[in-house]
């Protein structure tokens, strides 16, 4: 199992749950599952949300496929994933526990709303692999700014929730309940007593500047890591490192 599809109140909420071993890891499989649960829901939403099974949102991509031919296939379908969120005619958000690394963080980031576990820890350790994240690139500096995002780039150090939501990044976190809990009382409050028209105008309108600014990049992201990084030495020592559980040996080529 990869995702499974779970309809609340009456339909009106579909939390998209990712659910596959190794922490919840965004496998080209993993992407077109998501994507399929989006296509075969084709029903009137307010809330679309994502969150992780077992304790975590997601570790991230899938560390052997980030070589030259898999990850030529996973970059653009992933992309091509960020953008659908981004259009959805329905207010989005990640319910996010445990890790939510890469990948995940960038799925995450196509979100109108971040809610968070006490526990999470959100961060972009692609630097350690010799690469970088395009879409968060992209989206990251645009949601907490330049220098921020920068700086979780070039670290590679996660954070917790409550550092992410001093950022301005994270909206709320759940401290006395568990995260979708904590989702439900904020459909509750904020979607449930609105009108379904507004709330699908709302959401797509506070998104334009965001996707006129984000989905170039992201594009131009894509390029300098398909070009660039993919195809060098570091990236493949970077990725042979990580599998065989040592200090990649760095050739700056």
């Amino acid at each position: 199992m990869t995702v499974r599809v779970i309809d609340e109140r009456h339909r009106a909420w579909l939390r998209i749950v990712l659910d596959g071993p190794k922490g919840n890891l965004l496998s080209l499989e993993m992407v077109r599952a998501v994507a399929a649960a989006l296509d075969s829901s084709s029903a009137q939403r307010k809330w679309v949300t994502f969150e992780g099974a077992g304790g975590n949102f997601s570790f991230g991509a899938m560390i052997q496929e980030h070589v030259p031919g898999p990850m030529e296939q996973v970059l653009p379908e992933m992309h091509a994933l960020i953008r659908r969120i981004l259009a959805l005619p329905a207010a989005t958000a990640a319910l996010v526990n445990g890790r939510c690394l890469g990948g995940g963080f960038e799925l995450a980031l196509a979100c109108d709303t971040i809610i968070a576990a006490g526990d999470a820890v959100m961060g972009l350790p692609e630097i350690d692999l010799g690469a970088f994240p395009p879409a968060a690139a992209a989206l990251l500096p645009l949601r907490v700014g330049a220098s921020r995002a920068a700086a979780s780039m070039l670290t590679g150090e996660p954070r917790p929730a409550s550092a992410w939501r001093d950022a301005g990044l994270v909206a709320a976190i759940a401290t006395t309940e568990g995260v979708v809990e904590a989702a439900g009382r904020w459909f509750d409050a904020h979607l449930a007593p609105r009108s379904f028209v507004a709330i699908s105008a709302a959401a797509q309108a506070s998104r334009l500047v965001l996707r006129a600014i984000a989905e170039p990049s992201i594009a131009a992201a894509e390029r300098l890591y398909l070009e660039r990084v993919l195809p060098s030495h570091d990236a493949s020592e970077g990725v042979r490192a990580f599998l065989e559980k040592r200090k990649p040996q760095w050739k700056d080529r």
